[in-house]
């Protein structure tokens, strides 16, 4: 079993569940985690046996391209998809974090983080 990580991956998106969140949009930080069996590839050296890292940046774009109210969602389709489209796969962690969010404090941030088991 191995790890691939993929942090600070920084956005712009439509979330949350003022009006002005939706129109204005604001910064966004992602971190994923993904477990899989990462012995072939080390063997291999290639791509084609090992869990490719662009393929999970681009479902991580492509999610958060989706407005939603809550950051529960979508990090849920995040997981969903990254588990259903690559069965390498075993485990994978997310965590969407919402920069300076609107919430009347001074506040770095706020942040959401699942995960979710390939299920046997």
């Amino acid at each position: 079993m191995g790890t691939i990580i993929l942090e600070n991956i920084r956005l712009y998106a439509y979330h949350g569940c003022l009006p002005e969140e939706t129109k204005i949009g604001s910064d966004y930080r992602v971190d994923l985690e993904v477990k899989g069996d990462l012995g072939l590839s080390s063997k291999s050296d290639a791509l084609e046996d090992t869990i490719d890292y662009v393929f999970l940046n681009r479902v991580i774009a492509e999610e958060m391209a989706i407005t939603s109210k809550l950051l529960e969602t979508v990090a849920k389709r995040i997981l969903g998809r990254i588990i259903s489209e690559h069965e390498m796969v075993k485990k994978a962690t997310v965590s969407v974090s919402k920069l300076n969010p609107p919430i009347g404090g001074d506040v770095q941030s706020v942040t959401i983080k699942m995960t979710e088991r390939r299920k046997k």
